[in-house]
């Protein structure tokens, strides 16, 4: 017997950090500059710096971490690049807080202090994601970390900022933005969060200059009329084809203002008279731009109104409007308040009702880099995958607009612009020039903004392996094979590594985009904070251990469907850890050694079946996550072990591994046992990494880790292992006959214990053959105390019947069942159940709780109503098979 025995149950937590330790200590995580291997690439989607690990990290680097350890058992020379992200907004926000409950701030403090507290808050705080992802198991090359903020990207940054601007695609000018006031910064579009709320439409009297009549416009923010300098209608509107004036007056600040015609205006919506300031709307500041119009920034950059707003200057943009519109009553210029239900876009960090501002902001211009990664989707040299989202890749793109890249905070990648105070000169360079070129002045003062996070975070393929230089790493690894990400940065992120990749690469960042879903809670609701429906998935490593997570995310990450959480079925799979666990823990009783492979035709039916069906799921894993469907290599895997190696083959084996059918069969199953369990530990590792490498460090005749190991396909000691339809049909009419005593064992409610007489009638002679000869191997699975096989006869007395492929099963009952007794239990369940039934009817037929019960609570109240009706169909049929038979 093997003195390599496991422990009576799986404890996972020391377990975890004993082997994490140990893979990282041995640099099993390593990937090479320079191999003769094929290589393998991803890079991580670096989490924010100040990030702590939620579901949808959990799902997205879990599938990473089964795609590299896969390929690492494939033999590639595989590289997962991992790092974080400096998140200018967020985590500036979040030193400010620090800052501001020691009673300071950063402007007490000054940029560089405040740039040096930042970095001192990172070294403290900004390595508890990563500590995070190593609990879930992630394999990333962490020797080579990086971060979006180091030296190497820095260089990067500047290289590419210097280059588009040289190139024109980099420019500076006055555009209307996306304006925070909370964050006094910029925000590109895919920064803005748009949420419906209850708002109003207010119609608002432009008079002419006579005072009689005027025109009507409808607008949801009084407040910007301030900065009015227009109103415009439809040259095609009848109602305002012959005007009175050219002119109107602007209420509260007597300004006359032209009115203007251009086919833009909706003539649906409102009196078809609409309002245009330049300054605060960006549809407004293209016809400003139109028609020549000034524009007046009547809301500054702190949310409160400028010089421009007259009396209303100093004010609170909502405090200004209440009282732009008490003023508007009195005037009797408010004609009308309507509700109206509209989005209004918030800051995706603070939730701030962002405010349209016009401002000086750096752009690159979006397009010509769009058209290139539009491209190479189309080609086929980059797939997106589920193929769905490629529409939607293709719309933002198509409809792309320039991209605002600069920030008003002091945390990032500080613009490498410099203007000259004496001449006004602007400079772009690498590094901080020591004299105008111009004019020889040396007082030369930095741009004070930095750069989107976005803009470091779209170099990261390339960036992260030592570009601009050219390096091995480089040569190796670039173009990467497949990014795994959420959909929700298919834009943010996705897009804009295509553009920079393709420009400054020449080549694709990726050869796939790998794009799962969201990860919900158990009802399909997203989860939230408010909701209260959050699960914490340290929380479920805590108490279910890495590898029930990992699987359970595996086994739903179906394409294209969000992923049901529960901690419900991360307990089912943890279920499915300690099934595997106390089967090899059976096994390794029985195991001594490596075992040399065994002729087919010297090992048992059992043998060869499960052999074929280690087979058939080494070809599903493989090409299940060679297609990123992870679901179906997890639920393939959970089958084969839990129902075809558990429940079957380690069932059938017993007689032979406990010496009841000699030494020559022991030694047979012994072989097939030995090489299935090592070839499943090894399918199984890229789920569930820690107990598959616990079991293979016990698992005797192997050396080294598992993570060492070879992939069954290219084991050429697995050349023999091959599917086989032949043995499979065989082996199914073996388990059809102790399948279908088994099932009347239940349905009749005879006690495990009770050994049972079978005839099996088949009308195919082949199939009586293959039944007569595992008679052993039937005869223990189903208990029987005899068993006749014949062709198809009379059908023997009391006995309960099953039909199978090409057989019918009969159990006597005689002296195994009281009839009479077996009808009043049958009956006393059934009204059980209909009492039930009632119950649950009347509630069901209730339409007040229809209409009021939450639709979950409805839902549970149903699916328990259909589980009783499904009982209660099954009673019906037993007590038909039951008063149907032929006692006599």
């Amino acid at each position: 017997m093997s003195t390599n025995l496991l422990d009576k149950g799986y404890e996972p937590h020391d377990v975890e950090k004993r082997w994490y330790d140990f893979w990282e200590k041995e640099g099993l995580f390593a990937a090479q500059d320079e191999s003769d291997r094929k290589s393998y690439a991803i890079v991580i989607p670096p989490p924010n710096v100040t990030g702590v690990l939620h579901m949808g990290h959990a799902l997205n680097n879990a599938l990473q971490d089964i795609l590299c350890r896969y390929r690492r058992l494939r033999g590639d020379n595989v590289l997962w690049m991992p790092g974080t992200d400096h998140a200018g907004i967020a985590t500036q926000n979040v030193v400010e807080r620090h800052l501001a409950a020691a009673g300071t701030d950063r402007h007490q403090l000054g940029r560089e202090k405040f740039i040096e507290r930042v970095w001192e808050w990172r070294r403290e705080y900004g390595g508890a994601i990563i500590n995070q992802l190593k609990r879930l198991g992630a394999s990333c090359d962490w020797g080579r970390e990086r971060f979006t903020m180091d030296e190497g990207l820095s260089l990067a940054v500047r290289t590419v900022f210097v280059r588009l601007y040289e190139e024109g695609l980099i420019y500076r000018g006055d555009y209307i933005i996306n304006w925070c006031p909370r964050c006094h910064t910029a925000l590109a579009d895919l920064e803005v969060e748009h949420e419906e709320v209850n708002a109003h439409l207010y119609y608002i009297r432009y008079p002419f200059p006579n005072g009689e009549g005027g025109i009507t416009v409808a607008t949801t923010r009084p407040e910007t009329m301030l900065g009015d300098t227009a109103v415009a209608v439809n040259p095609d509107d009848e109602r305002y084809r012959d005007l009175p004036a050219g002119e109107v007056i602007l209420p509260l600040l007597n300004r006359p203002i032209p009115i203007i015609r251009d086919s833009y205006v909706d003539t649906t919506f409102g009196t078809g008279g609409l309002k245009v300031t330049p300054a605060h709307d960006p549809n407004d500041f293209e016809l400003g731009r139109r028609h020549n119009l000034p524009t007046v920034k009547a809301i500054g950059d702190d949310g409160r109104m400028t010089a421009e707003a007259g009396k209303y200057e100093g004010m609170d943009r909502f405090a200004c409007r209440k009282a732009v519109l008490e003023d508007l009553e009195a005037l009797g210029l408010l004609e009308k308040i309507a509700p109206l239900v509209h989005g209004v876009g918030h800051c995706y960090r603070c939730h701030t009702a962002i405010e349209p501002n016009l401002s000086r902001q750096w752009f690159v211009r979006a397009k010509p880099l769009a058209e290139k990664a539009m491209a190479a989707v189309r080609e086929g040299r980059t797939r997106i995958i589920p193929d769905m989202w490629e529409k939607t890749y293709f719309e933002w793109l198509e409809n792309i607009r320039d991209w605002c890249i600069s920030r008003q905070i002091w945390w990032g990648h500080q613009i490498p612009a410099w203007t000259c105070e004496d001449c006004g000169r602007m400079i772009v360079a690498m590094a901080a020039p020591a004299a105008c070129a111009e004019c020889g002045g040396s007082r030369l003062v930095q741009d004070t903004d930095v750069l989107d996070t976005w803009f470091s975070s779209a170099l990261w393929p390339f960036s992260t392996m030592g570009w601009p230089e050219k390096t091995p790493l480089l040569a190796t690894f670039y173009p990467t094979s497949v990014l795994v990400t959420g959909f929700d940065i298919l834009f943010f992120w996705v897009a804009r590594m295509m553009m920079m990749g393709i420009h400054f690469m020449d080549d694709i960042p990726f050869r796939d985009v790998y794009v799962h879903a969201l990860v919900r809670d158990e009802n399909g609701q997203k989860m939230s904070k408010s909701k209260g429906n959050v699960i914490d998935p340290l929380s479920v490593i805590e108490q279910y251990g890495t590898d029930a997570f990992r699987f359970t995310l595996a086994a739903f990450a179906a394409q294209g469907r969000d992923v049901k959480m529960s901690e419900k079925r991360v307990e089912g799979y943890r279920n499915f850890i300690n099934k595997l666990w106390n089967a090899t823990r059976f096994s390794l009783m029985h195991l001594e050694t490596a075992y040399p492979e065994i002729p087919a035709d010297r090992i048992s039916l059992a043998d060869r079946w499960v052999l074929s069906k280690l087979a058939r799921v080494v070809r599903t894993v493989d090409e299940a996550l060679s297609a990123y469907h992870f679901n179906e290599a997890a639920g393939a895997l959970y089958q084969f072990v839990w129902h075809e190696f558990c429940d079957w083959y380690l069932e059938a084996s017993k007689p032979a591994l406990y010496g009841n059918l000699g030494d020559e069969a022991r030694d047979a199953t012994r072989s097939v046992l030995w090489r299935v369990l090592r070839e499943t530990l090894i399918l199984l590792h890229p789920f569930i990494p820690f107990v598959t490498e616990e079991i293979w460090d016990k698992l005797p005749g192997v050396r080294g880790s598992i993570m060492r190991a070879v992939f069954p396909l290219d084991n050429p000691e697995n050349a023999g292992i091959v599917p086989s339809p032949e043995v499979e049909a065989r082996m199914a009419a073996v388990m059809g006959v102790i399948t279908g005593v088994r099932n009347i064992r239940g349905e009749m409610n005879i006690p495990p214990s009770a050994v049972l007489d079978v005839v099996v009638q088949s009308p195919d002679d082949e199939t009586r053959a293959t039944i007569e000869s595992q008679r052993a191997m039937i005869t223990d699975l189903a208990r029987l105390k005899s068993f006749t096989v014949t062709a198809p006869g009379e059908r023997p007395k009391s006995s309960a019947t099953a039909v199978i492929e090409n057989a019918a099963v009969f159990v006597s009952l005689e002296g195994i069942l009281d009839l009479e007794k077996e009808v009043m239990r049958l009956e006393k369940e059934m009204a059980k159940i209909d009492k039930e039934l009632t119950g649950i009817s009347k509630k069901l037929n209730n339409e007040d709780f229809l209409a009021k019960a939450p639709d979950d609570v409805v839902e549970k109240v149903r699916e328990k109503h259909r589980g009783l009706m499904e009982k209660r169909q099954k009673l019906d049929v037993n007590m038909e098979k039951i008063k149907a038979l032929d006692v006599n």
